[in-house]
């Protein structure tokens, strides 16, 4: 009998719940497969909305996953200094087929010293980061780097789900999971990159986060800084 895969989403306060949901609903489709909502303590976490988390395994507890996945949201601003976090996510990269993120949960990986060298995505307005953890970006909805996986923006992370899936296991069974999910995306609008979205739109946003990306860049400076 085969051994399940074992897949393991980081959970952390101030998360942005869909980089996690949008994966672990892909992941739970999986056959023989058992899916980690992992945390410090097994008390729930907040997230950047309403929805609060729950835990389902603490790093003590963690056993070797075959995938770690750190989703995003502004909660990863405090983690990129966490040496609890960073010295888990470690320890779980010498053992994973993959390692993996959603949106700016890179930076947490660059953080931990796990994208030295390699390509890698995260949210367009986290982009200019990356370098500082001596990482190539790309600008690729899911960007694959030999056992590095990591995905653009929020929305990317069901994209990401199906990519591990068809390299974990097969297309044919990440094609399955995407036709029971009805992911056929068809967005209203043709705003969802700065490359489409109108300027007037982007100038906006670009406003709203100045202050919130001039903060992370300072916290991401000095975990590049603990790297050497």
């Amino acid at each position: 009998m085969a051994t399940p895969f074992k897949i393991g989403l980081l959970v952390f306060p101030r998360i942005t719940q869909l980089d996690m949901t949008g994966p672990l609903q892909v992941f739970s489709s999986m056959a023989d497969t058992e899916v980690f909502l992992v945390w410090k303590s097994l008390e729930p976490v907040p997230s950047d909305t309403v929805l609060t988390i729950a835990p389902t395994v603490t790093f003590a507890d963690c056993p070797q996953l075959d995938v770690i996945c750190v989703p995003g949201g502004y909660g990863t601003d405090d983690l990129m200094a966490d040496d609890e976090v960073l010295d888990f996510l470690r320890r779980q990269a010498e053992g994973a087929r993959f390692v993996t993120s959603v949106c700016t949960g890179s930076l947490v990986l660059g953080a931990a010293g796990l994208l030295d060298g390699y390509r890698a995505s995260t949210h367009w307005s986290a982009l200019e980061i990356l370098p500082l953890f001596r990482a190539t970006t790309s600008r690729e909805r899911v960007c694959i780097d030999r056992n590095r996986i990591t995905g653009g923006g929020i929305t990317a992370g069901i994209d990401l789900g199906l990519t591990v899936v068809a390299n974990l296991v097969d297309r044919r069974t990440a094609e399955a999971i995407q036709l029971r999910m009805e992911y056929n995306p068809a967005p209203p609008f043709n705003a969802g990159s700065p490359e489409t979205a109108p300027p007037d739109v982007l100038a906006l946003l670009q406003s709203r986060m100045q202050t919130a990306r001039q903060h992370r860049r300072a916290l991401a400076e000095r975990a590049a800084a603990r790297l050497g």
